[in-house]
């Protein structure tokens, strides 16, 4: 079974640096897991790591997208094992840095990605999407939430086709969508490496990390995707952009949609830190607090691969 490991965690504390690191000790070639970074053109709201900031580590999954194309789990999950498959095969170690946890699951384990065992109802598909262009996402996943919570939580709130697949299910079967992938069967020998900080820490990291992308020019690339047509584009779904298309649109101050991306990044980096506790087996670590634990870290991963 090939390895692989992966590097998880909220923004902002360390998993780039501590990637690059790792991939130089022990000849690993990354794979992004973040479903925005494949968008050409979306550098600063997703964190991209450009090129000149690799120290010649090979990375993948990053600027593979035009922004007004569609990029979905399995997707990813076809071109992360592809790679996986190259970058073992030349004597190398893949990484997946990054990224949703129903990514990294779908990816690591042979989930039930489709939920087809039915006849799909486009009259119920363009029911669910009615609803959440009345009431939000926020609203729509609430709903799949009260219904199936476990499916919920493996589902973000900005993935509205995945949230309506989840009620289409449910509404067309009977039975929750979460129950079709009750048996985890492993694709790899996989290493998840988590990182977190103490949760005070993690919110002064992100307010910080929104203000320095600030600087760095975010309205002017959130605006470029507005202009561009994001609003109905899955690109244009991303924190960091769909909160100040408002702003452009004259209907919040820009204040206010500065906090609501502060806002919405601290809630997805605590609904990720609660999927990964209850989903998949992680070995978590906190190099904020304790910088030196990363030879540890280099010590466990050395070990896992000579297993």
């Amino acid at each position: 079974m090939k390895k692989v490991l992966a590097i998880i965690g909220p923004t902002a504390v360390g998993k780039t640096a501590l990637s690059l690191e790792l991939a130089k000790q022990f000849h690993g070639e990354i794979i992004s897991g973040d479903s925005m970074q494949v968008y050409r053109g979306l550098n600063i709201g997703t964190a991209k790591i450009m090129p000149a900031e690799r120290e010649n580590i090979p990375h993948y999954l990053i600027d593979i997208r035009n922004i007004d194309e569609r990029y979905s789990v399995a997707d990813f999950v076809a071109e992360s094992q592809r790679l996986i498959d190259e970058i073992s095969n030349r004597g190398g170690l893949p990484m997946v840095v990054g990224g949703t946890g129903f990514y990294l699951k779908a990816l690591l384990y042979d989930l039930n990605l489709g939920g087809d065992h039915f006849e799909p109802s486009e009259k119920v598909r363009n029911k669910w999407h009615d609803y959440a262009a009345q009431h939000g996402q926020q609203a729509l996943w609430d709903h799949l939430n009260q219904i199936d919570p476990d499916a919920a939580q493996n589902i973000p709130v900005t993935n509205e086709r995945r949230v309506v697949r989840a009620l289409e299910v449910y509404e067309r079967t009977g039975t929750l969508f979460s129950k079709q992938q009750t048996v985890l069967k492993p694709r790899y020998d996989a290493y998840v490496i988590g990182l977190n900080t103490d949760r005070s820490k993690v919110y002064e990291r992100i307010n910080k990390r929104v203000d320095q992308m600030l600087d760095a020019g975010l309205v002017d690339e959130a605006r470029r995707l507005y202009e561009a047509g994001g609003e109905q584009w899955q690109s244009g779904k991303g924190i960091g952009y769909r909160e100040l298309f408002p702003y452009f649109k004259g209907e919040i101050s820009k204040d206010n949609a500065v906090e609501k991306i502060k806002q919405d990044t601290r809630h997805y980096a605590k609904r990720q830190l609660t999927w990964f506790r209850h989903q998949i087996p992680v070995h978590w670590y906190d190099i904020i607090a304790d910088p030196g634990i990363k030879r540890e870290i280099g010590t466990s991963v050395s070990e896992w691969l000579e297993k």
